[in-house]
């Protein structure tokens, strides 16, 4: 059995990295880190075997199999480093890093060990994006792709708040998504614009931002991440010389984890018909049934890599290139251009 250290129990570690650790068979958690009483009487409650200190240092001290990172982003370049250094394979929640190089940075580091480096893109097995990488469209030439909530008063804390030290704001978060699923589905990009603004008094990040790509093969991305949207945008629009792919709401993966559900119970990760997306032209669409999510396969993927030597289940070098897209959009909203990337470069 793999022992799994879990850094971190904020919402990315409590309904993401620890329910779906404890769902994978051949993986167990076996410590968190986490100062807050409040945090640690419910790692007892819904993971009674598992183990809470209250630094990481002491959490790379117990001789794990596995560090997972899943606290604030500032934290992830030099826990990771911190974690390799010391001889364990990591997991890192998105972002990776601040920049591509730190990113190239690690992933060398990870190399000169022989340790397994990957990054929590749980995003890839969300159903809708799984059914689109199903479907002929013919060429593709546009790829819409929305994160879209009404939050008209802030939540607060370092994502809304942080400044660009803290890699707050909804570009890095939500955006690691969608620039992420988008180079996977369309290829590397050559052209980055972008606009980001703060919305809400009171937020010091952004929390409303677009972002368009141009990418290497002549397709266009253009993506939209905003906790001010009173009327979300559909999901995913995809528009190719065939036919299109609409799809409404998001996948059902994340309200069931936080319902307190796991991988394994009947219809995990299935949406209901109502949810289903469409396929066609204009006056020609049918429903197509959403491919059944599947975050439980980022896990299985990690213990296939260290059980097996299978290659990780989100490569490193990928995840640098998606952060060049982010910090080249950074860049664009800063200076009001468009900027060019070197396709080539990763």
């Amino acid at each position: 059995m793999i022992s799994a250290g879990l850094a971190g129990y904020g919402t990315a570690g409590e309904f993401f990295h620890a329910p779906l650790i404890a769902a994978t068979p051949g993986l167990r958690l076996a410590a968190v880190v986490t100062r807050d009483p409040g945090r640690a009487a419910r790692v007892a409650r819904d993971h009674p075997g598992a183990r809470v200190v209250p630094s990481a240092d002491e959490l790379l001290a117990l001789g794990l199999d596995v560090i997972v990172i899943a606290s604030p982003n500032r934290t992830h370049v030099p826990l990771a480093r911190a974690a390799l250094s010391a001889g364990l394979p990591v997991v890192v929640d998105k972002p990776l890093a601040g920049t591509a190089a730190e990113a190239v940075e690690l992933i060398g580091l990870a190399r000169e060990r022989g340790l397994m480096l990957t990054v929590f893109q749980n995003r890839r097995w969300d159903g809708d994006f799984l059914t689109l990488r199903t479907l002929d469209l013919g060429e593709v030439h546009r790829f819409e792709s929305r994160f879209e909530r009404w939050r008209p008063v802030p939540k607060g804390g370092w994502r809304e708040n942080g400044g660009p030290e803290e890699l707050g704001g909804l570009l890095y978060d939500l955006g690691s998504h969608l620039v992420d699923q988008a180079l996977r589905y369309l290829g590397p990009v050559a052209s980055v614009y972008a606009e980001t603004d703060v919305r809400r008094p009171g937020v010091g990040a952004d929390d409303d931002a677009f972002v368009a790509l141009t990418h290497a093969g002549g397709a266009r991305s253009h993506l939209w991440m905003s906790s001010v949207a009173a009327r979300p945008g559909p999901r995913l629009r995809v528009l190719g010389s065939r036919a299109a792919y609409v799809k409404w709401g998001l996948d059902v993966q994340e309200e069931r984890l936080r319902a307190g559900e796991r991988p394994g119970v009947p219809g995990w990760g299935a949406e209901p018909p109502e949810r289903w997306g469409t396929l066609g032209t204009d006056g020609d669409a049918r429903p197509v049934a959403t491919v059944p999510g599947a975050y439980q396969e980022f896990y299985a993927g990690v213990v296939a890599c260290l059980r097996d030597g299978a290659p990780p289940p989100v490569d490193p070098s990928e995840v640098a290139e998606a952060l060049a897209v982010l910090h080249a959009a950074r860049t664009s909203a800063a200076e009001g251009r468009a900027v060019a990337l070197d396709a080539r470069a990763f």
